[in-house]
């Protein structure tokens, strides 16, 4: 990342910190830590202990992301789903013929709302634009922590939602996670978070089959 990225980056992540209780509380939890050290530095009484809670706060704070983002992981399901829904995608072997284009495309039912995507191997994440995901009615999550996207306009930051309902085919999702991409222009995808949820996907003919597996309770 060459100098002029990184400073577009940080940019975002200012621009997101109203957005963020996440960020903002950083900044507060840093500014706390900032007086206990001042404190302490002049022997008031106190600074100790102001200094442990800004300790305690970021420990917090940073627990928080880790599970934010390792909901992502689905080798990771069995720790992140407390205190969130769960991640499942059950159903049956579903096909997907390749388009004219070399991609593949599919429409599916987003919260009930007909919604095409690309599914994309190369992706990380699922990603909805967001006029999508105003459409499915998803919404960022509060508190959560923008997520820095790469994408040919440039970095940008996406906020944190969960899809309660994804069905297309013979196959269907609940409580996935993905994110909503302001810069991602029409193009919604769905990315390797749901491939790696399935029991298996590969690609026969030039058709891509999508395989949730028996009773997958993923």
């Amino acid at each position: 990342m060459d100098m002029q990225s990184a400073f577009d980056a940080i940019a975002e992540i200012i621009r997101a910190v109203p957005r963020s209780g996440l960020l903002a509380g950083t900044i507060v939890a840093l500014f706390i830590g900032w007086i206990g050290a001042l404190m302490l530095r002049k022997r008031i009484a106190g600074g100790r202990l102001v200094r442990t809670v800004s300790t305690l706060a970021l420990a917090g704070i940073l627990l928080t992301v880790f599970f934010q983002l390792a909901r992502f992981d689905p080798r990771l399901d069995a720790v992140t789903e407390l205190g969130m829904p769960e991640q499942r995608i059950v159903g049956e072997e579903t096909l997907i013929p390749m388009a004219a284009d070399g991609h593949y495309w599919l429409v599916a039912e987003v919260n009930g709302v007909p919604t095409r995507f690309l599914v994309d191997t190369g992706a990380t994440l699922t990603a909805f634009s967001t006029r999508s995901a105003e459409q499915a009615g998803l919404y960022p999550r509060t508190g959560g922590l923008p997520v820095l996207l790469n994408t040919a306009n440039g970095t940008v930051t996406a906020d944190l939602t969960t899809v309660d309902s994804l069905r297309f085919g013979n196959i269907e999702a609940a409580g996935l996670d993905a994110v909503i991409a302001p810069n991602l222009g029409q193009t919604n995808v769905l990315g390797m978070n749901f491939l790696s949820r399935l029991d298996s996907w590969r690609v026969e003919g030039g058709d891509l089959i999508l395989d949730p597996g028996p009773a997958n309770d993923n």
